[in-house]
Order: C-alpha cells, then structure tokens, then sequence
C-alpha cells in the first residue's frame, strides 16, 4: 500500500512520516497462500478479517496471560501438569477447557486432584464444534500400537488411528501448538514410515514440527524411560535440545520401613540367597549371565542338583546360537528348541535322555517343534524334529526384578510393574505406589491411595514424565510470549 496523492484520486497525502511506514506493508506470496488455507471466509476480505479478528482476540488472551489448553488420552494428567507448571513460570495462565479419556479408574484419580474437571469420554464420539477454542493441544495418544509390548500393528491397530483424531480437532480448531507424547517404538515403527506419516500430517495442518526421543534420567527422575516428544507451532520450530541435565539414583526417592512380602517365593529366594546378593537381579529364565536368578536355582519347580543346574544355564545360551536353525533347515530363532543329538554334541553325559526326561517332568524343559515364520506370527513346524527347550516366562515369577538403590529403575511398564522388588528391612517387598509416582515426577499431593493397586501402578505405567514435559512446555510458552 501507498500513501500519496495522485490528481483526481480525491485524496490527501500521507504525512511523509506515515508514508515510511506505509510504503513497507505488503504481503508476500506464502503469507498470501496461509490466507488461503487458514482464514474463515469466502472472499479475500473476508479471509482478512478473519485473521484480523483472531489476532485482536490473541492480544486479548496476552493481555490477561491467559493461555487455553485441551487435554486428550488424559491418563493421570502428567502432560497437564508439566505444561500448568511451565507456562505459570513464565507469567502465563493456563486453563484447561476441555479434557478426554475414557478409563474410569483415570478419570478417578484425574478428577481427584483437578477438581473442576469434568472429564469427556471416547474423543472418537466428540465433534470439534463441541470443543471450546484453545491455544494448545496436549495428547499422550494410545502407544500400545507402536510399542515392543503391544503387537506393534500401527495403524493397522484401531487405536493406532486415534493419531487421526488428534488431526481432525487440529484442523478444525487450528490452535498455536501442540505437545504430543508416544512410546520408544514409534520411532522405527514400519521402518519410520508410522512417524513420517504422523508429521507429515502435522505439518500440512501448517505446524513447525519437531520430534525427539528423549530419556527421562537426565530429568532428575529415577528411571531411565525413552518417550518420543512431538511438539509444534504456527511460528517456529522447537529445539528439543541442550536441556540442563539433573540426575538422581533410585535409593534418593525410596522409602523404607514399608511390609515386606512373605510367601514361599521369597522364602525359597531367600533359602537360597542372602538378601545383599539379590540386589540388582533379574529373575528370569530367558537369559543367562551373573545378573540373572533363574527358577532352577531357586528350585521353584523342584529342589535341583548342581548338575542340573549347570546343564539348565548351559542350555540357555546354547539354544540361541543361529548354527541349530541352519543345521535343521529353519529360520532362526532366539531361543531354538535342541534335540538330544544336538546337546549330545556340546554335553555329553551316560543316560542323557533319561536326564533330560527328568527336567521336562520337573518342568524345567519342554518337548516342543521348532517354530516357524507364517504372517509375521511363529507356529510350531511338525515337519521338523521335537528338541528341548527352556519353559521361559518371566511373569510367572512373583518378582522379576529386585531394584538396585545405587542405580536406576527400569523403564515402569504397565504390565508388570508391581512385580519390582526393594530389599528393606532385611525382607522383599513392592515398589510401592507413591515411589512410582515419584519415578514418573508427580508431587507428593497427588493422591492415588483410593485405587487399588494394579490399576494405579497401570496407570503409572502408561503415563508421562512429568518434568520432561515441564521443560519442553517451558520452550512452547517462550515461543508463545514471543
């Protein structure tokens, strides 16, 4: 635009301090395009005005600091309470103006601490126009599809379509940003096709995306627990890097003097070991080496000779090596079940069969077919010999694993995270609830104790890290301010 006289225009000249100003108004052809996509309105005026509109209501939100926020797959509220905490450190305000989620117990615990929430259910059932407007999308969506534990489907899982959700309210509302949170997996899920899709999708919706996979050990959190971090805006990228680094050891958040476990698992355990040599263990019977207890040497199934012992461990590791699967003309798997003429190869020993009869009527061995590859799943191959196989099953085990206080936790999984051990008081027990909260960056207010056990320690297992979430929202409300 130009201000000036021309003759006959009718006009009065601008000021020449205005014309300064006015001569550098323009719009160049990617603002140009924006308008087209993102602006209400048939007519470019229209468009215009649109976006004039949004941008008084904007400064209006600055004015009062108040920022809106929407929180999907809610869970226990971690990414909400990162985010309140971040944006109130800057000088903001955060209001949640709607929240989703559709397991009762979560809503439970949800609604126990934010009081004023009134929590919707399935997000699928939900049209955009029923949702308020807001700044902010905040979504831990479902990570089972692109998880190790899930059957990693993707979106060929129902919920792995749940992403799509995400889009729909995004399109509809077109908000300043995002904060999305997902599982390790999505990363090399379908060789990255899955999270390729995923920001491809978001930054057609005109979004600057950032990704990262991010260990929350380096948050001063007791638990080394990678989570993919999805963050975007309308002005600039995130960086999801350089963030000061604060760690702490498991032993810092532990409490102590809580009841410990008596049953005959801990009584065989500790019939067998001393309290101080389990610490740092896994029990297990998938894998060897000095940092497993197997269910032989605790005589779990049967009281077992040093003999067997030995054999059972030497097995354990021989059974993985990929020179059976050739031998036998089978396509390899971690784990191969041997038959007696193969051990006879690296164990030789009178009456062999009888031995190994011995452990499968124990139920140390099984008698199984190798396994094939039929349509990503493995089936039995009758066409091939039966061999010997360790019964492997780490969940069958009262405990799987007994914390070491001078390191760190294992990443909390949903499925058996009550089966985490703590030495105290000389005796085993649970990792206790609040410590998981604790693991996970939750304040000491936040009050699970109405829930029974395994659906808090579920929904601890399948929630955020709070602080990795504080410091990633800090950077949203940076560029939100600026």
């Amino acid at each position: 635009m130009h201000g000036g006289k021309r003759e006959g225009s009718g006009r009065n000249p601008l000021p020449d301090d205005q014309k300064k100003i006015a001569k550098t108004i323009y719009i160049t052809p990617t603002q140009n395009d924006d308008i087209e996509l993102y602006a209400k309105g048939d007519s470019f005026s229209e468009k215009c005005l649109d976006l004039i509109t949004t941008q008084i209501e904007r400064r209006k939100r600055f004015d009062n600091n108040e920022v809106k926020f929407i929180d999907l797959f809610a869970g226990l509220g971690g990414i909400r309470l990162g985010f309140e905490t971040a944006f109130r450190k800057k000088g903001l305000i955060p209001k949640c103006v709607f929240s989703s989620e559709i397991k009762d117990y979560a809503i439970k615990a949800y609604t126990n601490y934010y009081k004023d929430s009134d929590v919707a259910g399935d997000i699928t059932e939900i049209p955009a126009s029923d949702i308020a407007d807001f700044d902010f999308l905040l979504a831990g969506f479902p990570c089972q599809p692109f998880s190790s534990a899930g059957l990693q489907l993707g979106f060929e899982d129902t919920r792995g379509t749940l992403f799509f959700e995400i889009e729909r309210i995004l399109q509809a509302k077109k908000p300043y940003g995002f904060l999305l949170e997902n599982v390790e997996g999505l990363i090399n899920h379908d060789g990255g096709r899955t999270l390729s899709v995923i920001v491809t999708h978001l930054k057609q919706l005109g979004y600057f995306v950032s990704y990262r996979l991010i260990d929350s050990q380096f948050f001063g959190l007791a638990q080394s627990r990678k989570r993919v971090y999805i963050v975007g805006t309308r002005d600039a990228h995130i960086s999801l890097y350089n963030f000061d680094e604060n760690t702490v050891l498991l032993g810092d958040i532990l409490e102590s003097g809580l009841p410990v476990v008596d049953s005959p698992f801990t009584q065989k355990l500790f019939s067998h070991f001393t309290p101080e040599q389990v610490v740092g263990k896994a029990i297990k019977d998938k894998r060897g080496g000095e940092d497993n207890i197997h269910s032989w040497e605790l005589g779990l199934k049967g009281e077992t000779t040093q003999e067997q012992c030995d054999f059972l461990n030497l097995l354990l590791k021989e059974r993985r090596k990929k020179k059976w699967a050739e031998e036998i003309g089978i396509d390899w798997m971690d784990g191969m079940p041997l038959t007696a003429k193969q051990i006879s190869t690296f164990y030789s020993r009178e009456n062999l069969q009888e031995f190994l009869d011995e452990l499968v009527d124990m139920g140390y061995l099984t008698l199984e077919h190798p396994r094939k590859r039929e349509k990503n799943r493995r089936i039995p191959d009758e066409t091939k010999p039966k061999g010997y196989n360790i019964v492997a099953g780490k969940l069958s085990f009262e405990f799987t694993k007994i914390l070491d206080p001078n390191a760190l936790a294992p990443t909390l999984v949903a499925m058996d995270v009550s089966r985490l051990g703590i030495i105290d008081n000389g005796g085993l027990r649970r990792l206790s609830v609040r410590e998981g909260q604790r693991l996970c960056g939750f304040p000491e207010d936040y009050d699970l104790s109405f829930l029974k056990d395994r659906e808090a320690f579920d929904l601890l297992g399948n929630t955020v890290c709070v602080p990795v979430i504080e410091a990633i929202a800090e950077r949203l409300a940076e560029m939100y301010k600026s």
